[in-house]
């Protein structure tokens, strides 16, 4: 069968997205990609963001192509499913132009469909809806559309109803192959996600040692996927940081969840002149590791640290290891060996506004950056939404976003000045694929 794994052309106008808008490798497709031609299936990937394609020139492609299923993602990249935008409109958009021209099965995957699976697709008006990761679930859809109730970690229509057919699905990182990517591909991604210390010479890219956290704080979004940790076995990492060594690849950005201490890992890249950037938390680091890290080449760290004060860590369930003078001084000590060292905060409500400041204050005359706390996003999916309101229901997203934006005065740096409720900025929901039958070109 052939598959088409679409990535869209990303527009974030009118959001609250706080992820990088710049493009990144696809990487649960990468994987998809290798899994499906493993079994002997056929898979384009049509990216739509990195190549920069028009609307009508992903049609053009997909009409060419002729799959036979075509997988669309809810969120630029896997390195953003944690902080995906709240509105489906995007791939909404897309769906609705890809049913003018093509009568295979659609299928969405991401976080809202992870996390609230059967309002996503009747917002989208897919076929189907891989609950959870989906790398290792696309391959079981060669099978007949007829058999399709029987994979588990799949939401279908059923009598003209969406219907979640659990659980959610963790992809095993241990089967996953050493990604290789096109040459061309490679050599399109110029940006170096999060490096700040010198201009790109060459290209960039980015990859995953490990899936997960072993950490439960109340504001990530993992509560439905991402949860469990898994790290992928250290020869398929060296071979895969091999193959874009070849290809001329100057950074590399390791979107695992946390990047915790892998001694063996690092050790190995001492030498190798990659240099690289990772988020993580400064409590877990010893200064020993510090060193190491530096010496394979770090250049970026992003810490999340969250709160200045022990009250607020904890409000945060961060389960911090270190008092803040401690947190602080490992900051100051990582900048050392690491030209850029960012400590991440949120806005919990508890940190006094002059305190954070001069905390601020002294990182910088360290040369360690602290950005001002960022507002605090209740993500459908989260302890900190279900705290509040409970299991996601049909309005999380509504509901998370309209409280986003009475409870805050000012947004991240990065997000529009005004940001609009979701009924702005999505379509209306679609519905059932049959109701759509009459909108498809002969």
């Amino acid at each position: 069968m052939k598959f088409a794994l679409i990535n869209p052309a990303w527009t974030f106008d009118g959001s609250i997205y706080f992820g990088c808008r710049e493009p990144h490798l696809p990487l649960e497709y990468g994987y998809a990609k290798a899994l499906l031609e493993g079994a002997g299936h056929e898979a384009e990937i049509v990216d739509g963001q990195l190549e920069a394609l028009s609307a009508a020139e992903i049609r053009s492609r997909i009409a060419t192509y002729d799959p036979d299923i075509v997988v669309v993602t809810t969120a630029p990249s896997y390195l953003f499913w944690r902080c995906a935008p709240p509105e489906l409109r995007v791939a909404q958009e897309l769906i609705v132009g890809l049913r003018r021209i093509t009568d295979a099965p659609i299928v969405a995957i991401g976080p809202h469909a992870s996390t609230t699976p059967t309002t996503t697709l009747r917002k989208l008006g897919a076929d189907a809806a891989v609950i959870g990761e989906c790398e290792d679930v696309l391959p079981l859809l060669a099978a007949p559309a007829s058999t399709w109730r029987d994979i588990p970690s799949l939401c279908l229509w059923v009598d003209g109803y969406p219907e979640a057919n659990g659980p959610t699905h963790s992809t095993n990182m241990a089967d996953l192959p050493a990604l290789q990517w096109p040459d061309a591909t490679i050599a399109a991604h110029r940006h170096h996600h999060h490096r700040f210390e010198a201009a790109p010479i060459g290209p960039g890219a980015e990859m995953e040692t490990s899936r997960g956290c072993p950490y439960h704080c109340s504001f990530c979004a993992k509560d439905n996927f991402r949860n469990n940790y898994r790290k992928r076995p250290l020869p398929v990492l060296l071979a895969e940081i091999r193959r874009f060594l070849a290809q001329g690849v100057e950074y590399l950005y390791f979107i695992d969840e946390i990047f915790l201490p892998n001694r063996e890992l690092l050790q190995a890249l001492v030498g190798s002149g990659l240099k690289f950037g990772v988020q993580t938390r400064i409590d877990l680091w010893s200064p020993e590791l510090l060193d190491l890290l530096g010496d394979a080449g770090c250049v970026s760290i992003e810490a999340g640290v969250e709160s200045i004060s022990a009250v607020g860590r904890n409000l945060l369930d961060k389960n911090s290891r270190l008092t803040t003078e401690e947190i602080t001084n490992r900051l100051v000590y990582a900048r050392d060996h690491v030209p850029f060292v960012q400590a991440n905060l949120i806005d919990a409500k508890v940190d006094e506004a002059d305190d954070v400041e001069r905390w601020r204050e002294h990182l910088q005359r360290h040369n360690v950056w602290a950005n001002k706390p960022v507002p605090l996003f209740r993500y459908p999916g989260s302890p900190d939404y279900t705290k509040r309101w409970g299991e996601p229901d049909e309005m999380a997203w509504e509901r998370a976003l309209s409280d986003y934006l009475v409870e805050h005065e000012r947004f991240s740096d990065i997000q529009d000045d005004h940001p609009l409720p979701l009924e702005h900025l999505e379509l209306a929901p679609a519905g059932p694929p049959h109701s759509h039958a009459a909108q498809r070109q002969p």
